[in-house]
């Protein structure tokens, strides 16, 4: 994706939609996206999604280094520089502070493959980041989160929130959604006694059959 003025609403757009869904509040939360000349689009500190404008995103290298922008990139820059690193597949990260995801991040577990929506959007359960982290240790953060991260299009921050990722920002739009969905059922299956999972195998099958075979057949 090339950085323009239109992804740079688009992200905006995105904030406001979380917003409006009870995915976030106040400006907890945060997106970036990959160019195509590698470089990170990021959303600023601290700046209320009403009122951000386009020019106030932020451009970092892979390396941290910021690139463009007068505002600072978020204070969780370093979980979206590490995972982007990370995984040269995700072209679009989404963190956010959605209810039942953070209740799912305060348990000491990830949450197992429930539903055929996680199968194909998120290609296998959601995994936990391995200790708590302070928000103040950026450094830290990054480097437990990306570590934490496997090949699925999702992880929970422990105690924290929970980052969806998608090749474009509106897949990573329907990862929240499924996200905080299968959390949300989870949490209720879990009062209810009883869960059955999906098998590894079938998982695969799920996710093999949307990236390759979902509408053309």
């Amino acid at each position: 994706m090339n950085d323009c003025k239109e992804l740079r609403q688009e992200i905006i757009d995105t904030c406001l939609w979380l917003k409006s869904q009870g995915l976030v509040f106040s400006t907890w939360g945060n997106i970036s996206v990959r160019l195509d000349d590698g470089n990170i689009l990021i959303t600023p500190s601290k700046v209320d999604y009403d009122t951000m404008t386009p020019e106030d995103l932020v451009v970092l290298a892979p390396d941290g280094k910021q690139i463009s922008g007068h505002r600072l990139s978020t204070s969780e820059r370093e979980i979206h520089r590490k995972v982007m690193n990370k995984r040269s597949d995700v072209g679009a990260i989404i963190h956010m502070h959605s209810p039942y995801a953070m209740m799912a991040a305060a348990r000491n577990e990830g949450v197992p493959v429930i539903s055929e929506e996680m199968c194909q959007l998120l290609g296998g359960a959601i995994p936990l980041s391995s200790e708590f982290v302070p928000s103040d240790m950026h450094e830290k953060l990054g480097e437990v989160v990306s570590n934490s991260v496997n090949e699925t299009n999702s992880i929970l921050i422990r105690n924290h929130g929970p980052m969806c990722f998608g090749k474009t920002l509106a897949e990573a739009r329907v990862c929240c959604q499924v996200v905080e969905k299968s959390c949300k059922m989870y949490i209720h299956l879990l009062s209810a006694g009883g869960i059955q999972t999906v098998s590894d195998e079938n998982v695969a099958r799920g996710r093999d059959y949307f990236l390759n075979s979902y509408g053309k057949s």
